[in-house]
């Protein structure tokens, strides 16, 4: 029984939810890529060993793989599913069979097929929070003050209940959700936090607390805090609803605030406001897809779009195998007039599949860890 509930509650979920990702990223090449008048001959959700598929009659292979870790469009020409060309094959082909190859076609077509990927997904993630807010709104609550909390930032700033937050450092803010987001990705890091008070406005510096919290699942996360609450009569909680056209606006905007999060994260890492243990992978995502699919069908699909705009953004990175290292290649190409000698793009993607490797592994190993602990 117990293998049956951590199958339904985790293993299924996450794997419906990476397959639709996955699906929608690679569809985003295929469609490109075929619009380009490039041949794909094999389209995969997953990888390894082949479980089920079928050839359509432009000859390309449908199929879903084995391994339900990713997934791959492989293009007429490609040496392996990291769209690496083979340098050999092309040299037997004619000008138009080269022209159907990734490697042969020009190179904007080579570029917009590879960026279309990670679009499809940050496209994927602004249509779900669009559908979402369509139909379930959204939950605001003014910035006002109900609580500060003791020996807080907010406390040391001299905030004081009443007070209407208006801006963070110079930018407008509209709900308790946009300090919250603002105030989360800058522990350590001074603020100037405007309150109004009195009719007056007050510019307070203050520097968010790096502070460790429990989620309602046990999840253990580290954020900033400057000790603020607010409350039902205070932040005068309610449902904004939105039209269509509204809600894609606010898709928009929710994908933006993920992708500037994203990169605020990594610049923590980098300058150590933030431990590494944070990276999560495969597990983890496991164990949130579960755990969201408990709360019902809304937050798993809210997740998914999360997720999306992490796969967009993982794949844009400039590390050869991935879509961002090939627009690195590109970008070379374009500078040259020609592209890099295929012994040096070789080398280049053996170092980048050891670094996605390695990261990989880091990320489990932290998956490992917060489970053990």
């Amino acid at each position: 029984m117990a293998i049956i509930s951590f199958l339904t509650g985790y293993i299924i979920p996450f794997i419906l939810v990476l397959s639709l990702l996955v699906f929608v990223h690679e569809m985003g090449h295929y469609l490109v890529g075929r619009w380009s008048g490039i041949r794909v001959t094999a389209f995969s959700v997953g990888f390894g060993p082949e479980l089920v598929g079928v050839t359509d009659s432009h000859g390309t292979r449908w199929k879903l793989s084995a391994i339900p870790l990713g997934g791959y469009v492989k293009f007429y020409g490609d040496d392996d599913v990291a769209s690496m060309p083979d340098a050999s094959g092309l040299q037997g082909m004619s000008e138009d069979e080269k022209a159907q190859t990734l490697a042969g076609a020009k190179l904007w077509k080579r570029a917009a097929t590879v960026a279309a990927g990670p679009i499809a997904n940050f496209i994927l993630a602004i249509a779900i929070f669009a559908v979402l807010f369509s139909v379930y709104g959204k939950v605001v609550a003014d910035p006002v003050v109900a609580e500060v909390q003791p020996n807080s930032a907010a406390q040391a700033a001299g905030v004081q209940p009443g007070d209407r937050l208006v801006a963070l450092d110079g930018s407008k803010i509209y709900t308790f959700d946009d300090v919250r987001r603002y105030v989360s990705i800058r522990p350590e890091t001074q603020i100037i936090v405007t309150v109004e008070r009195d009719g007056k406005d007050l510019d307070l510096p203050m520097v968010p607390k790096r502070t460790e919290i429990t989620d309602q699942f046990g999840n253990k996360v580290e954020l900033g805090l400057i000790g603020i609450v607010t409350n039902e009569q205070r932040g005068n909680f309610r449902v904004e609803t939105f039209s269509p056209v509204q809600a894609v606006g606010q898709g928009v905007i929710e994908t933006g605030h993920i992708i500037t999060g994203t990169f605020r994260y990594i610049g923590n890492l980098v300058t150590g406001r933030m431990k590494a243990d944070q990276l999560g992978g495969p597990v983890r995502v496991a164990q949130a897809s579960g755990q969201m699919a408990s709360l019902g069908f809304a937050a798993v699909v809210q997740l998914a779009a999360v997720l999306s705009v992490s796969i967009g953004l993982l794949n844009l990175m400039p590390v050869p195998v991935l879509d961002g290292g090939h627009l690195v290649f590109y970008a070379i190409e374009a500078v040259r007039g020609k592209p890099l000698g295929a012994g040096a793009q070789e080398i280049a993607f053996r170092i980048g599949l050891a670094m996605v490797l390695s990261l990989m592994v880091f990320a489990t190993f932290n998956d490992i860890s917060n489970l053990i602990g």
